[in-house]
């Protein structure tokens, strides 16, 4: 009977459908890694932060890590992959989450909603300065699931999209479709510069100041995806400069972000805590994941869902 460590909490309405469903395993609920080696799991369902190569290294009996998120840079892929252990993860359940927050920064800014709100703060009756969507143009950097459903959103607004990716195929909701190495000669007609990109070797520091100097300056430029894909100093001093209108940062280098980071005072720039996949849905979507592949992994029927690549970071 195969042993499943949960090492984050969950509802006890799912955790009674798994026992359910699943009766040939062992399902232990600890909501945590601490004495994980004792309980000799084979598979651990985590968020990825709280394994790292010491820890793996006292689970000998691991065959299988569920991530509960897309992102997988925390992991110790290198020990994971020399173990051949199988390594899937959530990714396709932030879809909806993060192109809808995507969506609203981007509203938010064309129709001046800052300024509104700071104008009921001082009771000023002024009007603002807004715009529209339709008509612009956004570079996706990262047309996946995520990207393609922040695409398809933007294209209901009347934005061209063009997707930028490594290998430039053609991706769900893209007019065009083009490769890392295009960045160059796209991003001067870009009205806003997305990125949901993973932190692989392909995408850690893409972007760099000659990038944000390509811009238009009245760019937008949003990162949702990882903080490794560009140098935050480059960003600061973009929009110090005007090199840009605004930034849109939900990930950063260094999270929490310090106090001190300039980023947190600059007015042409938003900080978010890593929030834009949060959704009432998140857990309920990741186990439903988890269930597809439990069922193969017992039935040895079928095949897993969103396998990750040790050696590629995803």
């Amino acid at each position: 009977m195969p042993k499943v460590l949960f090492t984050f909490p969950i509802k006890e309405q799912f955790r009674n459908e798994l026992e359910k469903e699943f009766s040939e395993a062992e399902f232990d609920f600890s909501g945590t890694m601490e004495n994980a080696e004792r309980k000799h799991p084979d598979i651990l369902v985590t968020y990825g932060s709280d394994l790292d190569a010491a820890s793996l290294g006292g689970l000998p009996d691991l065959k299988w890590v569920m991530v509960a998120s897309a992102g997988v840079d925390q992991l110790p892929l290198k020990e994971l992959g020399e173990r051949d252990i199988l390594v899937t993860n959530s990714s396709g359940i932030h879809k909806t989450p993060m192109a809808e927050t995507v969506l609203a920064h981007i509203l938010s800014l064309k129709r001046a909603l800052p300024q509104l709100r700071e104008q009921q703060k001082q009771k000023v009756w002024e009007k603002v300065k807004s715009g529209e969507l339709k008509g612009s143009t956004a570079l996706i950097l990262g047309p996946g699931s995520i990207g393609g459903e922040i695409g398809r959103l933007l294209q209901a607004f009347g934005v061209r999209t063009i997707g930028c990716s490594r290998s430039g195929s053609t991706h769900d909701g893209m007019h065009e479709d083009i490769s890392f190495d295009c960045i160059d000669e796209h991003l001067p007609e870009a009205d806003y510069v997305i990125s949901v990109l993973p932190s692989t070797p392909e995408t850690r520091w893409l972007l760099n100041e000659e990038h944000f100097k390509r811009m238009k300056n009245t760019a937008v430029f949003l990162n949702f995806g990882r903080g490794d894909l560009v140098k935050e100093e480059v960003i600061i001093e973009a929009l110090k400069n005007k090199e840009i209108a605004q930034a849109v940062l939900d990930v950063f280098e260094q999270e929490p972000l310090p106090e001190t980071n300039p980023l947190w005072k600059l007015e042409n720039c938003t900080v978010s805590p890593h929030v834009s996949a949060l959704s009432a849905k998140y857990v309920e979507r990741a186990l439903e994941i988890f269930k597809e592949n439990l069922r193969v992994w017992l039935s040895s029927e079928g095949s897993y869902k969103n396998i990750v690549e040790p050696d590629r970071g995803y």
